[in-house]
């Protein structure tokens, strides 16, 4: 599109040559600058994109920059205009999602399922807010079939809003857990919000909905579109889940009637769950269960940090699962961390920070996951900073005959400090807490190329 069309689709006014053309992605990251790209200038709380403007081929912006620029009132809202008016474009089928835990990895193997089947485009990283998602819609173009994107609520009326922006033919709701419980203040709050998803779809759409979720399960009066269950009860499930000795599920895939293998190559139990909201997802489309379950048994690790495994020369398993935590998901990685170590016959070690946006729930959440790791015997957890204290609370209340010990850190330093000294080739470590937190770096630390330097398990 040239600038002058950008700027009639948004309601702009162009500073400088209308009739360039922009031919690439649209970013909001100077540092990663796209060729013949949108470089969409956003005011900050701490930095002014129009003061790194330079050099940028266009730019989508409030006030007139070094570069041909198109003006509006406000970028955001802008980029989102401009988002819908390109989707509204393309022949593309959106699938969007949303879920307390899981929507990442939902989201993952969805994408690469629906990738055997056409040409496919989904959310990077974090990008699942009112900047991430414009962003993801925007990388797509006229060859791309299926567009999946992920979205997150820290509001009432935030997913309705998304789904303005790219409005979806398929949605799924993973589930409704206690992340973000801070900004909602209870469950069925979050509830509400995530339900606007399903709102969102056509008469002739398809809502994909857990079964095994009460709060999900009811958002099906939400919506006048088909509704697809699964999990427990639901319509597309697992049978004869088994895992191998580092806790990667393998099961029959099962949808009216037919049955096909599948083996993830992710480690944890709660994996299946992810599986089986990207399958319900994929059939809605029209995919041959057979082709999905093949899919998903190739599917490999898309986004960083999320229950990566990894094995060191010397046989130390490191799971970097730093990306980001809640009570829900950090007791699904405890859980996988004792699989392995009880399945490997190897001390465990979990290595865990704060899980923020708890709000007042953030003590109760943290020993809930104390708790945890002592009801599934855990070895040592090293608790990372003050205000993930609680973890040491809980375990220390649930620890049966000194079972379990909780080593209290300062702070990151203090932890890898600690790591580096006491863990050794027969352990197992986990990695994980809130993506500010950076405990991604005790995991990539351990892995550092050296004299016991790091390999990736396949």
């Amino acid at each position: 599109m040239t600038l002058g069309e950008i700027a009639e689709a948004v309601g702009g006014t162009v500073a400088g040559d209308a009739d360039v053309v922009v031919t690439g992605e649209a970013y909001v990251d100077n540092r990663a600058p796209v060729d013949g790209g949108l470089f969409v200038a956003i005011v900050g709380e701490r930095v002014d994109g129009h003061d790194y403007a330079d050099g940028a081929h266009a730019v989508l912006g409030s006030r007139p920059t070094g570069a041909p620029t198109v003006v509006v009132a406000d970028p955001v809202v802008a980029l989102g205009r401009l988002a819908r008016h390109v989707v509204d474009r393309l022949d593309v089928t959106v699938l969007a999602l949303t879920g307390s835990q899981g929507k990442t990895g939902t989201k993952d193997y969805l994408a690469q399922v629906l990738a055997t089947a056409g040409p496919t485009v989904a959310t990077v990283g974090n990008h699942n807010n009112e900047i991430g998602v414009p962003l993801t819609v925007l990388a797509a173009d006229a060859s791309t079939r299926y567009l999946v994107v992920e979205m997150g609520a820290r509001g009432v009326g935030h997913i309705a809003y998304l789904c303005e922006i790219a409005p979806p033919q398929v949605t799924a709701v993973i589930n409704v857990g206690t992340a973000h419980i801070g900004e909602f203040g209870s469950r069925e709050a979050i509830a509400q919000a995530k339900g606007e998803i399903v709102e969102a779809l056509p008469a002739e759409g398809t809502a994909v909905l857990n079964a095994a979720d009460p709060l999900v399960a009811a958002m099906a009066p939400r919506t006048n579109a088909h509704v697809l269950t699964f999990g427990d009860q639901g319509a597309v499930v697992a049978r004869g889940v088994e895992v191998d000795d580092l806790d990667r599920p393998s099961f029959a895939l099962g949808h009216a009637d037919a049955w096909h293998p599948v083996a993830l190559r992710h480690s944890g139990a709660h994996q299946v769950e992810n599986a089986l909201a990207a399958a319900a997802m994929a059939t809605a489309v029209g995919m041959p269960l057979v082709e999905v379950a093949t899919a998903l048994s190739a599917a490999g690790g898309s986004s960083p940090r999320r229950m990566a495994l990894h094995e060191r020369a010397d046989g130390l398993v490191v799971i970097d699962d730093s990306y980001n935590a809640n009570p829900a998901s950090t007791t699904a990685a405890l859980e996988a961390l004792a699989v392995i170590g009880r399945r490997r016959d190897r001390r465990t070690v979990a290595v865990l920070g704060e899980m923020r946006e708890l709000g007042d729930s953030a003590h109760a959440g943290h020993a809930e996951v104390g708790a945890a790791a002592a009801r599934l015997g855990i070895d040592v957890v090293v608790v990372v900073g003050e205000p993930a204290s609680g973890i040491a609370d809980g375990l220390r209340a649930a620890a049966v005959d000194g079972q379990g010990e909780a080593i209290l850190t300062a702070g990151r330093d203090e932890a890898l400090a600690w790591v580096r000294e006491n863990v050794a080739a027969g352990d197992v470590v986990l990695v994980k807490a809130s993506n500010g937190v950076a405990l991604w770096v005790i995991a990539e630390q351990l892995l550092a190329p050296g004299p016991e330097g790091g390999t990736s398990t396949p």
